[in-house]
């Protein structure tokens, strides 16, 4: 049975997020927020896919366990395009508030993306073994959650300033993501049904683009 809803609703996930993506960038119309948040979208479900796949093929042959490598390789990806998903995020707000300047700031997101990324590629992480050391998975997450709070601040504090109600809870689907993700960090090897976590942190992140698509399907007519 877990086989089954999983798979289908990693697959809707999958598809669904492409697939808006896609049509963002198609129907973007010369606004240049919406095609980098179709872009998103599609780093977005690309990523996840690489570590998806590979787990819906496990639990409905042979198991998790015999598929150590593909799921540790898509793992690895998955926190490579994640941090992806952030940068290309915070140039969304900069497209849609008109941000100039603040070369601090840019320089701020590209250093915890940059350690983001380096902590990931060491081979300390063991993405490829079973017994992924947790101390390195508190370790490359540690910027990447610092990046959040910068994207999460930046949106709360622009969406008020300008009284953006299309994307009013932008911030809060980045919370919520993060909130549902961490405990998956710390918890799950030692207690597996944390992992189901992972359900609700990817809904936080539909809600993600479903506001930049009906922000683009009210404002591109």
């Amino acid at each position: 049975m877990q086989a089954i809803v999983e798979t289908l609703f990693d697959a809707v996930y999958l598809i669904s997020v492409v697939t808006i993506g896609v049509v963002m960038i198609l129907k973007s119309k010369g606004k240049s927020q919406f095609r980098l948040f179709g872009w998103m979208a599609v780093v977005l479900g690309a990523g996840d896919s690489f570590h998806l796949v590979p787990r819906a093929l496990a639990l409905c042959t042979t198991g998790l366990e015999n598929y150590t490598v593909p799921l540790g390789l898509g793992k690895w990806i998955t926190s490579i395009t994640m941090t992806i998903f952030y940068v290309l995020l915070y140039y969304v707000w900069r497209k849609r508030y008109q941000i100039k300047g603040q070369s601090g700031l840019t320089a701020v997101v590209y250093g915890l993306a940059g350690i983001r990324i380096v902590l990931c590629m060491m081979p300390q992480n063991q993405w490829l073994s079973d017994k992924a050391p947790l101390a390195w998975g508190i370790y490359r997450n540690l910027p990447f959650a610092l990046l959040g709070l910068v994207i999460i601040l930046l949106f709360y504090r622009s969406t008020k300033e300008c009284r953006d109600h299309a994307f009013h809870w932008m911030w809060l689907t980045i919370v919520l993501s993060f909130g549902f993700y961490i405990p998956v960090v710390l918890w799950a090897d030692t207690i597996p049904l944390i992992g189901m976590l992972m359900i609700p942190k990817t809904c936080a992140y539909v809600w993600t683009v479903l506001i930049g698509y009906f922000a683009m399907k009210k404002e591109c007519k």
